[in-house]
């Protein structure tokens, strides 16, 4: 059966071989950039915001195979729709390719309310977007603790400390205004000690406001009050005498001296 072979001279069998060689080894190249797809390109659909069935769908027609590589939760996208792709959409890449996406969840994952009782406006607010969840509305009521948090609503309930409940959930909180409900008599701070009216109004949850030297004072802290605003009581007729109040958290501007008044001698202003 080899007798063709044989039959022709030596130098003829080498070329031959030589020829075939050729042949296939240029064959081999070009069949691999068919089998490999070389210099077949296209363009990656954008498929964000896509509910997946479609995406898969639009990608499959343009020759690319399709991956879910994660999951997420955002309550502004819906349930099962395409936040993220990879390669990004316009990026040419082979056909064929894997694209890569992740997926919103279609039940948002459950997260524990902290207890945000006691912490400010602000610092509630932190903490929430810390761990996914949302500040909602903001109300308000008398209480001597300013801007911060007296009670934590969701669904206009009060949520208690570990109740559980959907990622990206909004929470309303109720804040103090700084003042108190119940109303007090202003005290009498004239001839106290800057220093002393402190700690008394502190008793009472009032405060000292502007600190007002009538002269040259350095040390203010023992520097004594010659008059306050509002003062203890006002008579807006002669004969007529009102007792001044404030509420919880309110201010009393005060006028220090370095002389310690007569108080029997103060006239009221």
């Amino acid at each position: 059966m080899f007798k063709f072979i044989t039959a022709k001279p030596l130098w003829a069998n080498i070329l031959a071989g030589i020829v075939i060689l050729i042949v296939l080894i240029v064959s081999f190249f070009f069949l691999l950039d068919w089998i490999t797809g070389h210099n077949q390109y296209e363009k990656v659909p954008s498929v964000i915001s896509q509910n997946i069935d479609a995406a898969r769908i639009n990608l499959a027609a343009k020759g690319f195979a399709v991956e879910i590589a994660d999951s997420v939760y955002e309550n502004t996208v819906g349930a099962l729709s395409v936040v993220k792709q990879s390669p990004e959409a316009d990026a040419l890449v082979k056909s064929g390719r894997t694209i890569y996406l992740t997926i919103n969840r279609a039940v948002p994952p459950l997260v524990a309310m902290p207890n945000l009782v006691g912490f400010s406006s602000r610092s509630a607010e932190m903490y929430l977007t810390s761990l996914g969840l949302k500040m909602g509305d903001t109300y308000y009521r008398p209480d001597i603790a300013r801007n911060a948090v007296l009670e934590q609503r969701y669904n206009d309930e009060v949520i208690k400390e570990g109740t559980k409940i959907p990622l990206g959930s909004s929470i309303n909180l109720v804040l103090g205004t700084g003042e108190g409900s119940s109303e007090l008599f202003v005290p009498d701070l004239i001839g106290l000690t800057l220093s002393q009216a402190r700690n008394q109004l502190a008793t009472l949850g009032l405060n000292i406001g502007s600190v007002i030297p009538v002269e040259s004072i350095k040390d203010t802290s023992n520097a004594f009050i010659v008059r306050q605003n509002p003062e203890v009581s006002t008579e807006p007729e002669p004969g007529q005498k009102i007792i001044n109040k404030l509420r919880a958290g309110q201010l009393i501007d005060v006028y220090i001296s370095t002389t310690a008044p007569v108080k029997d001698s103060i006239i009221s202003h």
